[in-house]
């Protein structure tokens, strides 16, 4: 047999024995894709998807039955009443900007219940940047947040004292830049019963971008107004191009819709191009993808847990993302370990990542990111601002078996360099 990477023989031994380690948690994966395939297929029939469905359209794009029929398929999935899946969304941030203009007017307060939003909203709301760059600031709308506990809980007793009058509560149920955990449906259910409690009339949002198909539910079905993510994470399946959704109340997303064209026109516009098939394509696999990016995510926590790093979330600890944190300690391990990463990418393996001032960040970052579609965080990545702690925020891994050799060459990397000694 041929070996393909020249792995050290430590590794690999050590490798084998967090696998077998392992192995009960990879069954609990296997039941949320097996029921969340079952979720999708039967949205799928219910709303009678053809290939006249994948057909694109030009211009205005009047009457284009694929995009209709897209929206009904998600509005299926996430229990929600109505959806906007685009491919004109260029990433999350912009899907969720969209939402928050669409929502806030002037005069209305934006209640953050996670504490600060991830770092490329900062500017979109206002909390960052210069002022008369068109943010929600500058258009009068106010901000405030509860900023979760040490333990990573809602803060329940904040919440109460600052949610009453506000027009919109958020929530970004993954980690973005912080070592905070990501939010369970559980908590989300709890924290969205208490919101409605004291301010029934609030918009409850959530960002819910690395964890679609994480779990067996989704925000809007346990009573989110409106749920955001991206099409090159994890409900794109590695497959859509492109593209964001917005999933929610037919109202909320019929403002949204206003914001992304134009008021009166909403989803009656919007050709598709040929970007249809791959956007129905992504969403029917987006379940087995995301347990691949689990099981990858769950190996590189327990296999560098075994080589002496800190990972969060632990291997056995229940996930609400696709995301793990490895707290690497110095920039010299964060770098070689995204250099090992981009080794084992399918696409540009031979670039190496540097960092450098990524649009929307205040602090350099470094991506190792080598994926058939550009920043595709479903696809094997890891990505890190330089300043402490030194953590890399790795995602992804179209299949289980490529990303678990992709984690394993970050390991090597860090190994041939002499960081790591086994």
């Amino acid at each position: 047999m041929r070996e393909f990477f020249n792995f050290d023989d430590k590794l690999k031994k050590i490798a084998d024995e967090v696998s077998v380690e392992i192995s009960g948690r990879f069954a609990k994966i296997d039941d949320i894709a097996a029921y969340n395939t079952e979720k999708v297929l039967s949205a799928f029939a219910n709303n009678r998807v053809s290939e006249a469905c994948f057909k694109g359209s030009t211009g205005y794009g009047y009457d284009d039955m694929g995009r209709d029929v897209l929206d009904a398929v998600y509005a299926d999935i996430f229990g929600a009443e109505d959806a906007l899946v685009r491919h004109n969304f260029v990433s999350g941030t912009h899907a969720l900007s969209v939402a928050l203009f669409g929502i806030l007017r002037t005069g209305d307060t934006l209640l953050c219940i996670t504490g600060n939003p991830y770092d490329t909203l900062e500017e979109v709301i206002g909390i960052r940047g210069d002022k008369g760059n068109g943010s929600l600031a500058d258009f009068g709308v106010k901000y405030d947040k509860v900023d979760l506990l040490d333990n990573g809980d809602f803060d329940f007793e904040g919440i109460k004292a600052r949610a009453a009058g506000v027009k919109a509560i958020y929530i970004q149920r993954s980690r973005g830049y912080s070592l905070r955990p990501a939010i369970t449906i559980e908590k989300m259910r709890e924290v969205i019963a208490l919101c409605r409690e004291i301010n029934p009339d609030a918009v409850i949002m959530v960002d819910n971008c690395y964890g679609e198909f994480v779990e067996k539910l989704e925000p809007t079905e346990v009573g989110a107004d409106l749920c955001i993510g991206s099409l090159i994470k994890n409900a794109g399946g590695g497959i859509a191009e492109t593209g964001g959704y917005i999933v929610g109340k037919k109202h909320a997303v019929e403002l949204c819709a206003y914001r992304l064209t134009c008021v009166g026109m909403g989803k009656e516009v919007g050709c598709t191009l040929n970007q249809s098939r791959g956007m129905f394509m992504g969403i029917f696999m987006a379940p087995e993808v995301v347990a691949s990016a689990v099981k990858t995510a769950t190996f590189a926590a327990a296999l560098f847990e075994r080589l002496g790093f800190e990972c969060l979330p632990k291997p056995e600890e229940t996930r609400s993302d696709i995301i793990t944190v490895l707290k690497l300690g110095n920039e010299e391990n964060l770098t070689a370990f995204c250099e090992g990463i981009q080794k084992g990418a399918p696409v540009d393996s031979f670039v190496t990542p540097v960092a450098w001032n990524m649009p929307g960040y205040d602090s350099q970052v470094i991506m190792a990111a080598g994926a058939f579609t550009g920043g595709a965080s479903i696809e094997i990545s890891a990505d890190a601002p330089i300043r402490e702690p030194y953590a890399a925020w790795m995602q992804g891994g179209l299949t289980y078996p490529s990303g678990k050799t992709g984690v394993m060459l970050a390991a090597q990397q860090m190994i041939s360099k002499g960081l790591i000694k086994i």
